[in-house]
């Protein structure tokens, strides 16, 4: 180590950047990245990137130079003042003129000029912030100062700004810039500093630690430092520490050219973890995707920011250099005469170059010809004296300017993050079965607990009358035993006095004559007679009641066949009442049949919206004159009210197939006219047809049901009925089970109404008619698809105006249904009303900034320039030429590729 060596003070000014440079007149001039000029494209065959074009997969990126110009300082302030600068730039022309004597001058370019009095966050902006922006994209990026000893190089790249923070340095600004872009939950950004002095790769965060080897990936090329001590870093505070303690212990010494020379080439490397979703579109044997929805497949991108403060290059009769310092500046000279070698070779397209002549050159290998975007700025200053070593760096620059890079994003699966997401997910599906099992169980038990009570009340109902039968039949049974009673009462006088007579007689003496006798037996005749008689009177009235106690058959058969007739007879009259009604409604829906057509022919054949099928029902509103010409209501109205909204809902259960499809098609037209719908909701239309969707599984009925609830949907109080009677799940349920193209039609124009109220979005989506809607893009259909198109169009315009009104600050529930992909590969389809619709809700879903990111990488920004240009709606064109210009993120997409719009 050298003795005449001395740790540098983080905390010290260096170089000539001090107190006497003029106030920062560049601050208020315009930003922008380097500007693409051309260059010399090389063979990557033996050069100094050799592996990094290997997969062909990369983005072609130059290298970038910009030129610094520092200002006077005081002791050449003195010494030059009867001389001029050597050096005039013209930054608006991006040219730079080197004077070789009063009259003669060489004239440069570069991507930037940057005069004395630029500011340090200009100079991030125009040089550093490009190459932050793509590493926090992925990308490996480099920033290199490179420079004559003295002229501002670790001012530029390393200024801490303790004193003043418009001084702060690219690698204090590249640091704020990264930390306030990654997520501290997903993300991780870890700092490595080191210093190769002599030859020897050494760690500034820890001493100890100081020669450290270096790996070289054979496949792949890239060179890494396993030994070094990596840093997480959480915030600026923690950054600032480590570039403090760094740059004390960072070898500097006093020379004739600076105070402060660095005497070793700094390496600040940043190293940045993302997590990314990325989806994976499965395709099937044709080639095209199975199904709208991708999955999500996890990972992880890693990129690396080098910040390289280069030791400045020095002639020895103009530095004093000797003993260890003279040392110390051939290796400084060595490696930079082995790294300009290295970047003529490739500015040549040499077939050789020579990166292993310095350790210098094998750690920028990617830097120069490989794999990482790479900005390059070179220090000069105005004195003349110093014309020569001027001249060597701007001719260094030059030939950095031609060297193109390959650029490529590095990304790994993330298999922990996505075991975690799955773990997560399984739970989810647990706990939800576990809950639906309860529900479910829960369910059964009410259902069992309300069968048996109903079967204890008809138990208990059933006892009641039959007790009261009982009773009934007891009083009946009383009530003819005490008539029997009375008769016999009423026979008994009569006998009582038969005996007196006798007792009489026997007591006069017991003496009776022959004609007396005879006269008593007759009446004892008589008796035994009118006594046999009643008996006989009591038997049959027994045998009566014994009869009326039994059914009587013949009677019971009669009452039967009676009891049949009359129930034929109702039923004849009910059917002749359901043919009556559907002949009437048939002349309603011939009627209106003809109306149409009449509209049609006075139209001259204009569009009439969405065609209707076998009948002329439309899911969409379609007017109707409300009066003829002679003042009264049309014939349509009269019918209707002839037929009666009642019977044409009570065919709805008919038992006759053909009389409930003709009554559902009825009511679907009836529904097509606004002045109706109210009426039919409040006699329970509504509910009729969403039971019709649940039970029956006829396709015409389901498909004419959907479509007059299609038509119902139209109106937003009619929205929240159907909601709240779970219309939702039914048109979901249909939607998955059915096959035919019409009813999917019908079921989408009912879904696609709904999906315009914008207080129904979440239940919209909760209940799975936003996922049922995007799920029957399998149909293929052009009515289907524009239907569903419409209904994304409608729900993107609901979720624009809701984030407009600060509501929903969330992504689109679009993009978290995995619809954008569908979106973006139907924009320019060749159907004019599915491209109309798509287009329009592209422009919805663009409007929401925190969308902006995801549609850029499914590629909807293409998308988006081409609707401003070339769409055939001017509304549309305007609305996406508004949402190019007011989205930052679009606008810096499309900076970064150059995009003039």
């Amino acid at each position: 180590m050298a003795s005449n060596g001395a740790y540098r003070n983080g905390g010290s000014q260096r170089g000539s950047f001090k107190a006497d440079r003029p106030p920062h007149a560049g601050s208020n001039l315009r930003t922008s990245s380097f500007k693409a000029r051309p260059s010399i494209r090389r063979s990557t065959s033996g050069s100094f990137g050799s592996n990094a074009n290997k997969d062909g997969d990369g983005v072609p990126g130059r290298v970038r130079v910009a030129v610094r110009l520092r200002p006077r300082n005081g002791e050449e302030q003195v010494a030059d003042a009867d001389f001029a600068d050597c050096v005039e730039l013209q930054p608006e022309l991006k040219r730079l003129k080197l004077r070789k004597n009063n009259w003669d001058s060489d004239t440069y370019e570069f991507d930037e000029v940057l005069t004395e009095s630029a500011s340090q966050k200009r100079v991030y902006e125009v040089v550093a912030k490009p190459v932050v922006e793509s590493v926090l994209d992925g990308y490996n990026g480099t920033v290199m100062a490179y420079g004559q000893t003295g002229t501002g190089k670790t001012f530029t790249l390393g200024r801490l700004g303790d004193e003043d923070t418009a001084n702060r340095g690219i690698m204090v600004r590249a640091m704020e810039d990264i930390l306030s872009d990654v997520s501290p939950e997903t993300d991780s950004v870890s700092v490595s500093y080191l210093q190769l002095y002599m030859e020897t790769l050494q760690d500034l965060l820890d001493p100890a630690n100081d020669n450290i080897p270096f790996v070289e990936d054979p496949k792949t090329g890239d060179v890494s430092v396993p030994g070094a001590t990596v840093v997480e870093i959480r915030n600026q505070s923690s950054f600032l520490e480590l570039l403090r303690l760094g740059e004390a212990h960072r070898f500097a010494a006093n020379t004739k050219l600076n105070t402060e020379s660095s005497r070793s080439h700094a390496i600040l490397m940043v190293h940045v973890k993302r997590s990314v979703v990325r989806e994976d579109v499965l395709s099937g044997e044709e080639g095209e995707p199975l199904e709208l929805g991708r999955p999500f497949r996890p990972v992880i991108r890693k990129s690396k920011l080098v910040v390289v403060d280069l030791a400045g290059s020095e002639r020895i009769h103009k530095s004093g250099s000797e003993g260890h310092l003279l040392d110390e500046a051939k290796s400084i000279n060595l490696s930079l005469s082995a790294l300009g070698k290295c970047i003529n070779a490739l500015a040549e397209n040499s077939a050789h170059v020579p990166i292993r002549d310095s350790k210098l050159t094998r750690l920028l290998r990617d830097s120069f010809g490989g794999s990482a975007r790479t900005s390059l700025i070179v220090t000069i200053g105005p004195s003349p004296r110093h014309r020569g070593e001027t001249s060597s760096t701007i001719l260094f620059g030059q030939r950095a300017m031609k060297v193109e890079n390959m650029l490529k994003i590095k990304e790994e699966f993330d298999y922990k993050s996505l075991s975690r997401k799955l773990e997560v997910q399984v739970d989810k599906l647990i706990a939800e079965n576990e809950r639906q099992q309860k529900a479910f169980e829960d369910e059964i038990e009410k259902i069992h607990l309300e069968a048996q009570n109903r079967i204890s009340e008809a138990e208990r109902n059933f006892g009641d009358a039959l007790e009261k039968e009982s009773k009934k039949c007891q009083l009946d049974y009383m009530e003819t035993v005490k008539k029997l009673e009375e008769k016999l009462v009423l026979n008994q006088p009569k006998i009582h006095n038969d005996d007196s007579i006798c007792s009489k007689s026997s007591g006069q003496g017991g003496f009776i004559s022959a004609a007396e006798e005879v006269e008593v037996k007759k009446m004892l005749e008589n008796e035994v007679n009118l006594r046999k008689a009643a008996e006989e009177e009591v038997n049959r009235l027994r045998h009566q009641l014994e009869l009326y106690r039994e059914p009587n058959v013949g009677e019971e058969s009669d009452i039967v066949k009676l009891t049949k007739v009359l129930e034929d007879e109702a039923r004849q009259k009910k059917k002749l009442e359901e043919e009556v009604i559907i002949l009437q409604s048939q002349l309603l829906q011939l009627t209106l049949e003809a109306e149409q057509m009449r509209k049609c022919l006075d139209r001259s054949g204009a569009d009439n919206g969405f065609p209707a099928y076998d009948t002329p029902m439309s899911p969409f509103r379609h007017s109707q004159p409300k009066e003829t010409r002679s003042g009264h209501k049309p014939q349509v109205a009269t019918l209707f009210e002839q037929v009666g909204l009642q019977k044409i809902l009570s065919l709805l259960d008919s038992e006759d197939a053909n009389a409930r499809i003709h009554a559902v098609k009825v009511l679907a037209n009836l529904a097509a006219e606004e002045s109706n719908q109210k009426r039919i909701v409040e006699a329970g239309g509504l509910i009729s047809l969403l039971m019709l969707l649940r039970s029956y599984e006829d396709e015409t009925v389901r498909r004419v049901a959907a479509g007059a609830i299609a038509n119902l949907a139209m109106n937003e109080a009619n929205q929240e009925r159907i909601m709240a009677e779970g219309g939702i799940s039914l048109l979901s349920l249909t939607a998955n089970a059915a096959e035919d193209p019409q009813t999917l039609r019908m079921v989408a124009g009912a879904i696609a109404n709904l999906c315009g109220n914008e207080k129904l979005q979440s239940k919209l989506r909760s209940e799975g008619g936003l996922k049922a809607l995007l799920g029957m893009v399998r149909c293929g259909h052009p009515d289907v698809l524009s239907q569903v198109a419409r209904g994304v169009a409608n729900f993107a315009k609901c979720e624009s105006r809701a984030a407009s009104h600060e509501t929903n600050n969330g992504r689109s529930l679009l993009i978290e249904d995995g619809a954008l992909p569908w979106i973006i590969q139907n924009a320019n389809n060749e159907v004019a009303p599915i491209r109309r619709h798509i287009e329009l809700a592209l422009c919805h879903i663009a409007q929401h900034e925190i969308n902006a990111k995801e549609m850029i990488r499914g590629g909807a920004l293409w998308e988006l320039i081409r609707i401003s240009r070339d769409c055939s709606r001017e509304d549309i064109r305007n609305l996406a030429r508004r949402t190019l210009t007011s989205s930052p993120v679009f606008r810096s997409e499309m900076r970064r590729l150059r995009i003039e719009f």
